[in-house]
């Protein structure tokens, strides 16, 4: 069974996003075969490593 403390939990928030943007992220989220919350984070998480900004 796996330590409760060793778990990361995710966050939730509010995000809003122009409506035609969020279509395009749906789009490319289902391109990819990804939900749009999965599609968001990985966009993020790449945006973070290219800038060196990549949390450990």
């Amino acid at each position: 069974m796996p330590d409760e403390n060793k778990i990361k939990k995710k966050k939730a928030f509010a995000l809003r996003l122009h409506p035609k943007m969020m279509e395009a992220l749906e789009k490319w989220a289902a391109d990819d075969f990804r939900s749009t919350n999965g599609q968001i984070e990985y966009l993020l998480s790449e945006a973070l490593k290219k800038a060196g900004r990549n949390p450990k």
